[in-house]
């Protein structure tokens, strides 16, 4: 519907397009909502006519009414800790957000105050008139930063509903623009890392659907993650019920699969939102229903089937599962109102397993400690050392760049397929104990899986394990090294002392080399140089934890797990333990200056590393923090990722963690006295547990003495692997460097640390001289949005399914005082509650739980600073439970009388899984 008149310019912008001639590609234009609802009418569905006013009017409107200076404040406001993935609340503080609010209400009045220019106003009018006589309409805001891949701004901007007459059409309009800077809009963005200034807002209006029944629609299981389960939210009237929270819907659950329904709740029906004859909508309190029976679902079998297949269509034209909102009109008649991607789901692998049948993935990465993702470059250098490790233990590996088979990525984090782990009865016995040192959350998740059908035992015997273990044992003459170990411990010693002093000088590389040799060295230093740590050292300290196992199972009782533990405390060989004493060697030599002291007690870190780098720190903070990163300044932060800086490229941490040793009072207990003390209570417990043994037989003392003895000498050593394995990866990452200038200089990247945005077949092509600038940014901008994501599943499943957060997984566990709703956004949290019944003026403390009768968008902004989320009302597919996904706090709806069982300051625990709240009946 182009509304240009006839004579005018060419160039002037279109104020006015029917939804039939807008495409996904116009979102500049029409802003999210309206590209996605041309898009689907495009193809067919059924999408309720209707015309698009224009970015182009919004920024035809407010020109010149003063939103540049707003823009400008905000931009200032939003500078703490910004950057491209946004800005925490705990960043902006009190006071911040009390800024970003007045800012938005400034903006609010500038845009109500400029109204609807006349001109727009007349495109507006002839458009709607279109429609017939007083038809009444949804008016819709459709912002250009809304309904993205990585952020829904699901109910950020305000839609207005059975709006008849164009003078109420024209007042929603103005009022659709100024809701681009609601409090919670201008927040929402602050925190995705948006520019304001860029952002505009077109106003969708579409005719009304005389809905008899309406909700919402997810293609995918939003709580679970399953992208073969279609969800979906029904009530009774208008979709704004369940869409708001304002009920407790109807919930279906369809298995995509095999069309067939899985999962069916009736709601209590206790609120219905309705069209007004004339305008407007009204809210219908209606009776309970506890008294029928059986009361009837909204939606019958046929209507859910063939809702879910439609949903389907719209997930196959996307290509990704959607969050779409419907309605059912008073013909039978179904209409798709909205659709947007669902932001919310973790991704799932790049690849996809070559057999059938469902495959485990077991997140590595947070085995290692690591929640942050890695850089592409930190991926590409973990494929290689996988590989070697693969090709040791005789597994094809036709392409070490690829990783091997069992190698794979989610979320730009690392995943390993250990479906044959648990397929194995000798995998099942011995991973997951391995797991409960490591990770031992991890572990009870795959316990979990046991019972699944899916991973039935197949694998009975320890053949397949012996096949790809024996060749890494006999390669690296594993039980030679045990024996040696055993009964030469000194000879153990000085034989991994000479394999370390080899290695290192494996990793080094001559002066002169080219770029492409670099790289070269690249790949043999981490496609076979650094595991040979592994197995040379690792059965060491496995024998030390053996050898404790042993005398636990000599002594029995007389050895409580306590008492074990006081044995692995103070271990010498500890690379680790020694590098902790090292730095607080720097900082006591330092406090010893007290001039020094007071000199860099009060800067910032980053004040003090720049100073570092000047070499203007004081003398014994200079020449100590030098000899500390001369022999540990290749560790870091996430240190697995060759694109962390290491300590010696960037000293920032380190002199911070100097800073706060020295602010410790001179009476606090000092790290090398804590560890002498630990060292001596070791000694002292061994002597009593050889005492124990001596009582049954001298010959029971005499192997306690010689088993602690080797635990003692060896345990320590758990930490060496990893070190040497650091080690090899900054001698990677500084070839990686060197290759970088080269690509800086030659301006096919922009900086040196580009690189690691690049993996090892992209720095190939940059060499042979192409321009990688545009690879680099869409990499970059990629892993900042990644860098956001706060809840960080430990297994996934290859149908997308988080086992962590499929509901009743804690059946029966359950213990007094639990109240259970329904599964919102999964984890756990333990926190004081804090109830709220009006977001207005509420005040809710870093990491409490909020408590609230139900939540809509305006609620949202509270949720930055909220540790979990409990709503009396409410489904899955609400607004307050889409955002709690979003940003990754636990959240449980539909929890009867939550805000009246629940006490402010009262100690909860939120399963957002389980769809659960437990309560202590003491208040804090």
């Amino acid at each position: 519907m182009d509304k240009k008149q006839p004579g005018e310019p060419s160039q002037d912008p279109v104020l006015v397009l029917d939804i039939a001639e807008i495409r996904g590609t116009m979102l500049p234009r029409v802003g999210g909502k309206a590209a996605n609802l041309g898009e689907l009418a495009s193809v067919g569905l059924p999408v309720p006519r209707g015309f698009c006013l224009t970015t182009a009017a919004y920024r035809q409107a407010l020109s010149g009414v003063g939103l540049e200076s707003v823009f400008a404040a905000l931009e200032e406001a939003s500078a703490p800790g910004m950057g491209a993935s946004g800005t925490n609340a705990s960043d902006l503080g009190a006071s911040g957000m009390d800024q970003l609010n007045e800012l938005a209400a400034r903006a609010r009045s500038l845009v109500l105050d400029a109204g609807v220019p006349d001109g727009i106003a007349e495109a507006v009018r002839s458009a709607y008139e279109d429609f017939g006589d007083n038809v009444p309409v949804a008016v819709r805001s459709s912002a250009t930063a809304e309904d993205l891949p990585f952020a829904s701004f699901a109910g950020q901007q305000d839609t207005f509903l059975n709006i008849v007459g164009v003078e109420s059409v024209l007042d929603a309009v103005s009022r659709c623009w100024a809701s681009l800077w609601t409090d919670r809009a201008v927040t929402y963005r602050t925190t995705n890392g948006i520019d304001h200034g860029t952002v505009s807002l077109a106003v969708v209006v579409q005719e009304m659907v005389n809905a008899v029944t309406a909700g919402v629609m997810f293609t995918a299981n939003p709580v679970t993650g399953n992208r073969y389960e279609t969800v979906i939210d029904a009530s009774p009237g208008l979709g704004e019920a369940v869409v708001s929270g304002a009920v407790n819907p109807d919930h279906y659950v369809v298995d995509a699969h095999r069309s067939a329904i899985v999962e069916r709740a009736v709601g209590d029906r206790q609120v219905e939102i309705r069209a007004k004859p004339g305008g407007g909508t009204e809210r219908l309190e209606l009776p309970s229903q506890s008294g029928i029976e059986e009361p009837q679902p909204c939606l019958s079998e046929r209507q859910v089937l063939k809702l879910a297949k439609l949903g389907l269509e719209v997930q196959e034209h996307y290509r990704a599962p959607q969050d779409t909102e419907w309605a059912i009109d008073d013909d039978g008649k179904l209409w798709l109102t909205q659709a947007r991607p669902i932001t919310t789901l973790y991704p799932q692998t790049t690849r996809t397993p070559p057999a059938l049948g469902e495959h485990a993935f077991l997140n590595f990465s947070l085995a290692q400690g690591l929640t942050r993702p890695l850089t592409p470059m930190g991926l590409a250098g973990i494929r290689l050392i996988a590989s070697s490790v693969a090709k040791t233990a005789a597994f094809d590996v036709p392409d070490p760049r690829s990783g091997p088979p069992a190698y794979y990525e989610a979320g730009q984090r690392i995943f390993f397929d250990f479906t044959a782990v648990l397929r194995s009865r000798v995998g099942r016995t011995i991973v997951p104990r391995v797991f409960d040192v490591m990770e031992a959350r991890s572990a009870a998740i795959m316990r979990g899986l046991f019972d699944d059908p899916r991973f039935a035992v197949t694998i009975k015997t320890p053949r397949k394990l012996i096949r790809h273990v024996a060749p890494v044992a006999a390669k690296y003459r594993v039980p030679e090294s045990l024996f040696r170990g055993l009964f030469r411990p000194s000879t153990a010693m000085r034989r991994v002392e000479r394999l370390n002093t080899e290695l290192r000088s494996t990793f080094s590389v001559p002066s002169g080399a080219t770029p492409h040799q670099r790289l070269g060295h690249v790949q043999r230093i981490l496609g076979e140089e650094v595991f040979a740590t592994v197995p040379q050292v690792l059965p060491l300290p496995a024998l030390g934890f053996a050898m404790l196992a042993l005398v636990r199972r000599i002594l029995g009782d007389q050895a409580p797990y306590s008492e074990l533990q006081t044995v692995v405390r103070g271990l010498p060989n500890n690379v680790t333990t020694e590098m902790d004493l090292a730095l607080w060697q720097v900082a006591s030599e330092i406090r010893e200056d007290p001039a020094a002291v007071a000199s860099m007690v009060g800067r910032t870190p980053a004040e003090l590393a720049e100073q570092y780098r000047a070499a203007k720190l004081p003398a014994a903070a200079q020449t100590g923090l030098e000899r500390f990163l001369g022999k540990y300044g290749h560790r870091a932060v996430a240190e697995i990722d060759l694109g962390m800086p290491r300590w010696s490229d960037d000293p920032t941490h380190i002199l911070g963690v100097i800073a706060n040793y020295l602010r410790l009072s001179d009476g606090a207990e000092a790290p090398d006295q804590q560890f002498t003390q630990a060292a001596i209570d070791a000694d002292e417990q061994v002597a009593r547990f050889v005492a124990r043994a001596r009582a049954k037989s001298p010959l029971h003392a005499v192997i306690v003495r010689l088993a602690l003895d080797r635990t003692r000498r060896f345990a320590g050593m758990r930490e060496l692997p990893k070190y040497n394995l650091v080690l090899g990866l900054s001698a990677a990452r500084k070839q990686l460097l060197l290759i970088g200038n080269e690509l800086a200089a030659a301006r096919r990247i922009e900086r040196p640390e580009d690189i690691f945005f690049l993996d090892l077949d992209d720095v190939e092509i940059a060499l042979a001289g192409d321009d990688v600038h545009e690879v680099v940014a869409e990499r970059r901008a990629a892993y900042h949005q990644e860098l956001r994501r706060r809840h960080i599943l430990r297994v996934l499943l290859s149908d997308g399914t988080e086992p962590e957060a499929t509901p009743g997984r804690n059946e029966g566990k359950q213990r007094p005082g639990t109240l259970s709703g329904s599964p919102a956004s999964a984890g756990l949290v333990s926190a004081p509650a804090r109830v709220i019944m009006d977001p207005v003026g509420a005040h809710l403390e870093p990491g409490e739980i909020l408590v609230a009768p139900s939540t809509d968008p305006g609620w949202t902004p509270l949720f930055l600073t909220a540790g979990g989320l409990v709503m009396e009302m409410g489904g899955a597919n609400s607004h307050g439970a889409v955002v709690a996904r979003e940003y990754g706090i636990p959240a449980v709806v539909g929890v009867p009388d939550a805000t009246s069982r629940i006490s402010t300051g009262q100690h909860i625990t939120v399963d957002g899984a389980a769809g659960t709240v437990s309560t202590e009946n003491s208040g804090q």
